[in-house]
């Protein structure tokens, strides 16, 4: 055996984005300098979860990190998959952050995927589980990843701090590679569906949410359905709302939100008294029907959360022409066309088109392939 040869990056950002290129791309990775100028420096708990959930995963995976967690190296293994696999996500972050590597990863075991996540469902920095259920998986369909096995069951809604929560995410295995895709038409809005969720407070909550999301939009299209939800296992107090847009051309454009306390404030350790006040429901309602309408506004044939995977399996197609309108290019984005250029080599051509305010992007795919199959 050959000197395994590192990828060197520095600093923490777009860890997971890395990990998971890494990993499909077989480059063993030397992440240096992370978070070594903050108080608390090195990896932090969710991001060691993150490396124990790919472990888990592939087989013959190799994770070092030193005492301080300021260094890792990582050579990826073989992406098996595997049945009723188990994975606390702990408190730190929502489920969303670990399923988003996840349903790609998926994609490219030897075996389909089954596993479940406990941990927190909703909360209002990563995409919840019920805009993975609804917006993500059709997303997956679009570049010809199979109906039959592809589904995300939510067992228990939980929010931050304390989780308890509990979904099932079933990830079938792609035959030979994805289809690439010419997706340029978000054609127009044609239903809205959603979910109002509550845990440890009043159920009239959900109602309060859902007459203010509705009184927005019910004076611009008659199909809304927001339906309602009372978590029983939620160990926390909260309530969020997860919205979503359907259009003619089968698109979908979701935004979503929860409204929780911080881990100090339920402790009693957090005594400003401004801080310790939830916005209230109905702000929650109007709030989050405004931000579904905005990205509906942006144009694109996904909102802006979406837009880093939308990218990612244009890059994972075979060698092909993609094609994708979006609206306004997000930070997330951007990182991830970075990142996919520097471990796929592949460049998209960005072209702006002024007469929608979108951008239409395309890429000639890396053409990878579902070699762990192969080698069963």
């Amino acid at each position: 055996m050959g000197k395994t040869t590192y990828m060197k990056l520095k600093g923490s950002q777009n860890l997971r984005l890395r990990l998971l290129l890494a990993t499909l791309s077989a480059t063993p990775v030397l992440i240096e300098d992370i978070r070594h100028e903050d108080t608390l420096t090195g990896l932090r708990s969710y991001e060691v979860s993150l490396l124990r959930l790919f472990e888990g995963v592939c087989d013959d995976c190799v994770v070092e990190i030193n005492d301080t967690g300021t260094k890792l190296k990582y050579k990826p293994g073989i992406i098996m998959g595997g049945r009723n696999l188990v994975h606390d996500c702990g408190v730190d972050r929502s489920i969303g952050y670990f399923l988003e590597p996840l349903i790609v990863l998926g994609l490219f075991g030897k075996k389909p995927l089954s596993i479940t996540l406990k941990g927190i469902t909703n909360d209002s920095k990563d995409p919840s589980v019920d805009t993975f259920q609804s917006t993500t998986l059709s997303i997956l369909k679009r570049f010809g990843v199979p109906s039959e096995g592809l589904k995300l069951t939510i067992k228990n809604r939980a929010p931050p701090p304390l989780g308890g929560g509990e979904v099932e995410l079933k990830i079938p295995v792609i035959q030979n590679s994805l289809t690439a895709v010419s997706w340029i038409d978000e054609g127009m809005v044609k239903r809205i569906r959603g979910l109002t969720f509550t845990s440890r407070v009043s159920s009239q909550f959900e109602h309060t949410m859902r007459y203010a999301a509705r009184g927005i939009f019910n004076r611009l299209l008659p199909d809304v359905h927001i339906s309602t939800y009372h978590s029983s296992t939620g160990k926390s107090p909260g309530y969020g709302i997860s919205l979503v847009a359907e259009t003619t051309s089968g698109c979908f454009i979701s935004a979503d939100t929860a409204v929780s306390y911080r881990r100090g404030d339920e402790l009693g350790e957090d005594k400003d008294e401004e801080s310790n006040e939830l916005m209230p429901p109905d702000e929650v309602g109007v709030q989050i029907a405004s931000v579904l309408l905005g990205e509906i506004e942006q144009g694109g044939v996904v909102d802006s959360t979406h837009q880093g995977l939308l990218f990612l399996l244009c890059a994972l197609c075979p060698q092909d022409v993609s094609k994708v309108r979006v609206g306004k290019l997000s930070p997330n984005g951007i990182e991830t066309l970075r990142n996919i250029r520097d471990f796929l080599g592949v460049k998209f051509v960005i072209k702006p088109d002024p007469s929608t305010g979108t951008v239409i992007l395309k890429c000639v795919g890396c053409g990878l392939k579902n070699l762990s199959r192969k080698l069963s």
